[in-house]
């Protein structure tokens, strides 16, 4: 991972850590799935209103650490606004960088402050504290509300 990278990773991961943007619960959330990774005893909802096929407000709440919180919050973030379509592309794009690697730059334009977490790839066990957040965002857009998790 190049050092502007790291830096970036490490000053994602210590603001979102410390404060998620989006902690909480919104007001009118017609969906909701709850993501766990028992391994490291992380753990949160993720609750989301959708108006005319587009996530309106999207919002999480639980517990976990700041390698947990820190995508939690990016992805709900980065979320709120996009269409379904466009939330499930997103995922593909993340979930390809964290399983296959970073395409460095063109990464950082498609994923903004997503693309700190790339070197995550590098440390199995870190992926799937990551990813968890998206699978617990797919099952809510699907409307299963089945629990996710990463063993």
């Amino acid at each position: 991972m190049s050092s502007d990278l790291a830096g970036m990773y490490q000053e994602v991961t210590i603001g979102h850590g410390r404060h998620p943007h989006t902690f909480r619960k919104p007001r009118d959330a017609i969906r909701t799935a709850e993501g766990v990774n028992p391994p490291c005893g992380n753990g949160f909802t993720v609750d989301l209103e959708l108006t005319g096929g587009r996530i309106g407000d999207i919002a999480f709440q639980g517990s976990g650490d700041a390698i947990s919180q820190t995508p939690d919050s990016l992805t709900t973030e980065v979320l709120t606004g996009k269409s379904e379509e466009e939330a499930l592309a997103l995922f593909g794009d993340v979930h390809s960088m964290l399983t296959e690697g970073s395409d460095g730059e063109a990464d950082q334009v498609r994923l903004g402050s997503f693309a700190a977490r790339a070197g995550v790839s590098e440390f199995p066990m870190r992926v799937k504290c990551t990813t968890l957040a998206w699978h617990t965002l797919r099952s809510a857009l699907d409307g299963d509300g089945a629990p996710r998790t990463r063993e």
